[in-house]
């Protein structure tokens, strides 16, 4: 298992919902992970430590944990299937036995912020979806992985997500003109992936 952190949310125009970015502690891969709206407000609250005048759904889940004296040991995304991302929540109860859960990455990555608990990668879910922080890295991936046939599709697919991170800056600086640029490339990879 890789140890990442949340390092980022942000807005992802396909899907209309988010993408949550867990970085490699100590290393240069993340991986991204779309949430929807509800889910990223409910990670981004916790980030802020914003207290509710109720308890939400994952505010009520830590009670009940709390109030059984139990902890978060740790949350794993531990598996990806056919573009779905699944993850495990390990608890540690009062009698020093350990029980695991099946999760969704976004409750479990909202409740390990919210208990303080370490969040972790399987090594071949980054491997599948990571991307590399630093463009020579990455290239040297690629000369690693030249055999593995679906890599190109993987590759275009980071290049795209980085082509609408970039045009939702572009936009956010009033960048019009680069955004128009990088919008008519969006356009043309998304054809050449067959994305609507």
């Amino acid at each position: 298992m890789i140890k990442v952190a949340l390092s980022k949310i942000i807005f992802y125009p396909p899907s209309k919902g988010y993408a949550l970015l867990l970085k490699e502690i100590g290393g240069e891969r993340q991986i991204p992970i779309i949430v929807g709206v509800f889910e990223a407000q409910s990670i981004a609250l916790a980030i802020e430590e914003v207290k509710m005048p109720r308890p939400m759904t994952h505010d009520l889940f830590v009670n009940v944990m709390q109030k059984f004296s139990a902890r978060i040991n740790s949350v794993s995304v531990s598996d990806l299937v056919e573009g779905t991302f699944y993850a495990q929540i390990e608890i540690g109860l009062s009698d020093n036995k350990t029980l695991t859960i099946d999760a969704r990455p976004s409750d479990a990555i909202a409740l390990a912020i919210r208990m303080k608990a370490p969040i972790q990668v399987n090594e071949d879910v980054m491997l599948e979806a990571g991307q590399y922080l630093n463009a020579k890295q990455h290239k040297e991936s690629k000369v690693v992985n030249e055999k593995d046939d679906s890599l190109p599709e993987i590759q275009n697919l980071d290049r795209l997500f980085e082509l609408q991170n970039n045009l939702q800056h572009a936009v956010e600086e009033e960048n019009y003109e680069l955004a128009a640029q990088l919008r008519d490339q969006i356009n043309r990879l998304q054809q050449e992936l067959n994305i609507n």
